[in-house]
């Protein structure tokens, strides 16, 4: 759990991460959302909400975490959180690669879904950097 919860600090501090219900729904609706995380401890209403703007306009995956809203938020300097959003494609596969290294039944589809789309993204920067790179 250590592990899974410095990646979410480390994104936090990179920008990456939106927490809070507006914050995340606000991330799902803009399309900059690809992994949904809520507490396992969180109310219905709020995993209904999370739900709701994964399946609204957005290919976001939500996941269930195996921790607390305290323990969710302290990782993150709150004092609870328990709904958060990845924004970036290498620390959303990053973090399920962690989580199916922890439940692989639960958490191996997903990883294998997210790692396939980090190879793409990372395949398409490269790409990218390649052609600006022969057109000057």
């Amino acid at each position: 759990m250590d592990s899974i919860s410095s990646l979410l600090g480390l994104a936090l501090r990179a920008g990456r991460l939106a927490v809070g219900e507006e914050p995340v729904g606000a991330a799902c609706r803009a399309h900059k959302a690809y992994l949904v995380l809520l507490a396992h401890d969180a109310a219905d209403n709020t995993i209904r909400r999370a739900h709701h703007f994964c399946q609204v306009g957005t290919n976001a995956i939500c996941l269930t975490l195996p921790l607390t809203k305290e323990a969710l938020g302290s990782c993150l300097g709150r004092s609870s959180c328990a709904i958060l959003a990845v924004s970036d494609i290498g620390f959303a596969a990053a973090v399920a690669d962690k989580l199916a290294g922890i439940d692989p039944d639960t958490y191996g589809a997903v990883r294998e879904q997210l790692s396939r789309k980090a190879d793409r993204t990372k395949k398409r920067r490269d790409e990218k950097r390649a052609r600006n790179k022969n057109g000057r």
